[in-house]
């Protein structure tokens, strides 16, 4: 059981720290460039869109669909990252 907790420690300590960070940041590159900066190009138009009114009352707003999204994941990630937590280290985690 040691053998395999080291075994893995190992593999974690190339992958997060080297190797991960640099593919991560030159696959932000690549797509920075290939895309042509489309998050700096369309910033303003991205806010506009945000706030824009619905066509009807009935209809769900940009900005209210960005907030469900981004509460689905976040509040997902953070259940998640809470009962991983207990079970692993048990209910002192929580602290």
């Amino acid at each position: 059981m040691d053998a395999v907790v080291q075994f893995f420690n190992k593999v974690d300590d190339v992958m997060y720290y080297p190797i991960f960070v640099i593919v991560l940041a030159a696959a932000g590159l690549f797509f920075t460039f290939r895309t042509r900066f489309v998050q700096v190009r369309l910033f303003k138009t991205a806010c506009r869109l945000i706030v824009e009114k619905p066509a009807s009352e009935q209809k769900v707003s940009s900005f209210q669909a960005l907030m469900v999204s981004t509460a689905s994941r976040v509040g997902t990630g953070n259940i998640v990252g809470v009962s991983t937590a207990i079970c692993l280290g048990g209910p002192g985690a929580c602290f």
